[in-house]
């Protein structure tokens, strides 16, 4: 499985972005199902949850500090999972990472996800 991120760059304090995270799968590989989950990591910090979604869309999940101001949403069909971000804080500063899990249901913990996107950057300039 592959993914890449893309939608990051640099954006000043109060404004927005689009992340997308583009899922394709090696040659004679299948998915019945997967979740996913938006992660990041700040320099000098741990990385930590955001957001996730499960398979069907129906259920996320969201990071206290990004409620309100962050959406996912997927677009099954492209195997493409979106992340619209909005309000950004100087704090949102960070790499931010895609990961799948093959499971319908989606998990805030980091270690359940088989599979990482290569980050993509996101500066808030205040």
């Amino acid at each position: 499985v592959q993914l890449v991120e893309s939608g990051g760059g640099l954006v000043q304090t109060g404004g927005y972005l689009r992340l997308s995270c583009a899922a394709s799968l090696c040659s004679g590989r299948t998915f019945t199902a997967y979740a996913t989950g938006w992660f990041r990591q700040a320099p000098g910090k741990e990385r930590e949850f955001v957001s996730a979604i499960s398979w069907s869309g129906e259920h996320t999940y969201y990071a206290d500090s990004v409620k309100g101001r962050f959406t996912v949403s997927r677009d099954s069909p492209k195997n493409t999972i979106y992340l619209q971000m909005s309000s950004l804080k100087p704090e949102d500063t960070a790499v931010y990472y895609c990961a799948v899990r093959e499971s319908e249901q989606a998990t805030t913990w980091a270690d359940e996800y088989d599979y990482w996107g290569q980050g993509t950057l996101v500066t808030v300039s205040s």
